[in-house]
């Protein structure tokens, strides 16, 4: 009947057509435009055969369909509101088309039918599911909510609580959970999906139930208004940044009453209203951009050898996380320290970590066991020979890292890898400690290392290629995303975040209250502000950063006054160590810390304040601190310290936490268009070289986009 690029079609059995979703070349299935296309020519098709009694969907790859091509949207998008109605108007006549051919249809749901895959599945009388499935609506997560029609055809199938949950919340539910909110028919050992499917769809031809189920279908009876009420109230708070969760839930609440036509028109437009805002465009671009710098991980992988065993030197917070995360994912961690109180303390953590899993459901004893059999902690370096590669954890003390980094070498195989876990010290010279520092790399992990998803892969001055490959491959099988790194100060993260950092120091100097500043930035969206980072990164740690970054870009980043971080340090009030920073903390009954306001850093504070206190705007703040980053972050792509404007907001957002709906400094500087960037910088030039655009921004300032 018909055999395309993405789809095939054709009689399997007397009067049943399958229609199997195959894209060729491609690992999965996504409703692209042409797979859109090609379902619109097999629905013409059938529709003109009048031997066909029944249709069953299936797909030949191991997940149904895993969603629209995301590829595709930016290109849409960018477009005006009208036309991206009148692309939803084109695909949705489609799927209608497709709902509304008089015979019974089935789909076998083998794998993942994630988004416009649940969505295709949405227009069949019948659904099967794999019991090792999974569906959903994930399009919250990328700024958006369903526009294949999901927001009509799942509360009408399975009423408004489900529709609302599946759709605001976004996560992928399993096959038992769509069984019992009614969003599929049946559950089945996965290779019996499409023989269930085939018989449910032989049931329905015969019986003629199909009709009925249709005509249920076409009605949307709402649960009581108070669902709705509750939900709106729920999502309000985040629809500041992220609007497309609520936006569904006030479509899906007009909807009611409507026609399956009238609600899809009421979808299309809002749709197109949603996709036009910042949080879609940056959340759009982060998953692009994620796809890129995965691409970039596993083609490290390819050059550099499989690791198999590990050694970390240091069992304090980060060499522990590093061996406890490494025995997670499989790979046998030697750890060592110098001493036994270290490593029982080490052993303790990874305990720790391994009862919250089991606790959690998330693994079994049984697994725990293994996972905590295979961390070996030693107080020699015999056990150590036998690694593909060996990460140092110690203090960041260049004099004791040159010492132990001398010392493994001596210990290891000539193939071995050497890494350091370091977030200032240089590479060059710390590799300067080996007889062959072309085996050497830095390893930047952050902290806490079994949360946080990324490591920084520094390239040395005679860094090899096998190095960094062996490290980014390291780094990928631990599940986090390696960026690779030229070296320079702070490397790429913490460099970025300095002049943040400067800029609210300088702020606080000029008046500016830091509790004040940090309310304005986790209202822009950080996960926390200014001063609260520095007192949970520790004020003692922060110093030694900011001077090793400050003393290698003095140009732009000296400081010519005392400022707040010098002085809490010298009154030890170093954050949530000490108890006191710029606030004090108290432990809630689970031992965690809680930030309290401190009355008497503000008196402490005041006499840094020669111009006393003033009170300074939200929109102020946020470009006095924004403005910094976001140069530095061009500086270091002009630079070449990363090749891409990807894996510089990539970077900030996995390693900072940069609100994901700005989706980094360089979209969010496209975002804001280089020339309102510069404006900006040149409105604050008095405050210093802080504030100075680089010549390449002020070129790009005569185009709306810079970096995508």
């Amino acid at each position: 009947m018909f055999a395309g690029q993405s789809i095939r079609a054709g009689f399997t059995t007397e009067g049943v057509v399958e229609v199997c979703f195959d894209a060729r070349e491609e690992s999965v299935n996504k409703l692209d435009s042409r797979t859109v296309e090609e379902l619109r020519t097999v629905t013409a098709a059938i529709a003109s055969d009048r031997c066909v009694r029944g249709i069953l969907v299936t797909s030949a790859k191991e997940t149904f369909i895993v969603g629209a091509d995301i590829f595709e949207f930016p290109a849409l998008f960018g477009g005006p509101p009208a036309a991206i109605e009148a692309y939803l108007e084109g695909a949705n006549a489609v799927f209608s088309g497709f709902e509304d051919l008089q015979v019974p249809i089935v789909a076998a749901l083998n794998g993942q039918a994630l988004g416009g895959g649940l969505e295709m599945a949405l227009a069949a009388d019948g659904r099967i599911m794999s019991e090792a499935a999974l569906v959903g609506l994930p399009e919250a997560a990328l700024g958006l909510f369903p526009g294949f029609g999901g927001t009509v055809r799942l509360p009408r199938l399975a009423g408004t609580a489900v529709a609302i949950e599946w759709i605001g919340g976004g996560r992928p539910q399993s096959a038992a959970s769509a069984r019992a909110a009614g969003v599929v028919d049946g559950v089945a050992d996965p290779r019996a999906v499409r023989e269930e499917a085939m018989k449910l769809l032989l049931s329905l031809i015969e019986s003629g139930n199909w009709r009925s189920l249709r005509q249920r279908r076409s009605r949307y009876v709402a649960a009581a208004s108070d669902a709705f009420t509750e939900a709106k109230r729920r999502l309000a708070d985040a629809a500041a940044h992220q609007p497309a969760a609520l936006a569904a839930v006030e479509l899906m609440e007009r909807s009611v009453g409507c026609t399956r036509d009238e609600a899809l028109r009421l979808e299309r437009r809002a749709f197109a209203r949603v996709a036009k805002t910042q949080a879609a465009a940056s959340l759009i671009q982060l998953f692009i951009n994620d796809q890129a710098i995965r691409k970039k991980a596993k083609a490290y992988g390819k050059l550099a050898p499989k690791v198999r065993r590990v050694a970390i030197l240091g069992a304090g917070i980060m060499g522990g996380g590093i061996a406890y995360t490494s025995a997670v994912k499989g790979m046998p961690a030697v750890m060592k320290d110098v001493r036994r109180s270290a490593l029982e303390a080490g052993i303790a953590e990874a305990k720790r970590l391994l009862a919250k899993q089991v606790q959690s459901g998330r693994l079994t004893l049984e697994k725990a066991e293994s996972v905590l059999a295979n961390i070996q902690p030693t107080l020699e370096y015999e056990h150590c020979s036998d690694v593909d590669i060996v990460v140092e954890a110690v203090v960041e003390d260049l004099t004791v890292k040159k010492l132990v980094l001398a010392e493994v070498e001596g210990q290891v195989e000539a193939e071995t890898i050497i890494a350091s876990n370091t977030s200032s010290l240089a590479i060059s010279e710390l590799g300067g400690a080996l007889r062959d520092p072309g085996r050497f790399v830095g390893m930047h992990f952050f902290n806490p290392v079994p949360q946080m998803p990324l490591v920084e892969v520094i390239r040395g001055a005679r860094t090899s290629e096998r190095a960094v490959a062996t490290a980014a491959a390291y780094a990928s099988a631990l599940d986090k995303t390696p960026v690779v790194v030229r070296e320079c100060p702070g490397f790429l993260v913490n460099r970025i975040l300095m002049p943040y950092m400067l800029a609210f120091l300088v702020a606080v100097r000029d008046g500016a209250d830091y509790e004040e500043v940090d309310r304005v930035m986790e209202t822009f969206g950080w996960p926390m502000g200014p001063a609260y980072l520095q007192d949970v990164v520790g004020m003692d740690t922060f110093l030694r950063v900011l001077e090793v970054i400050c003393a290698g870009f003095p140009q732009r980043m000296s400081i010519s006054f005392r400022h707040a971080v010098d002085l809490l340090v010298k009154l030890g009030r170093l954050g949530q160590k000490s108890g006191s920073g710029y606030y004090r903390y108290e432990s809630d009954p689970q031992g965690r810390p809680l930030r309290r306001s401190d009355p008497r850093t503000a008196a402490l504070l005041s006499g840094l304040q020669p111009t006393g206190r003033q009170r300074m705007s939200g929109e102020a703040l946020i470009d006095r601190l924004m403005l910094p980053l976001v140069i530095e972050a061009v500086r270091c792509l002009e630079e070449g310290i990363v090749d891409t404007a990807a894996e510089v907001d990539m970077s900030l957002v996995l390693g900072l936490g940069f609100p994901r709906h700005l989706g980094g400094p360089l979209k969010y500087a496209d975002w804001l268009g280089m020339r309102q960037v510069v404006d900006r910088c040149e409105r604050y030039a008095a405050l210093g070289p802080l504030y100075a655009p680089t010549d390449g921004m002020r070129a790009a300032a005569k185009h709306c986009k810079a970096f995508y």
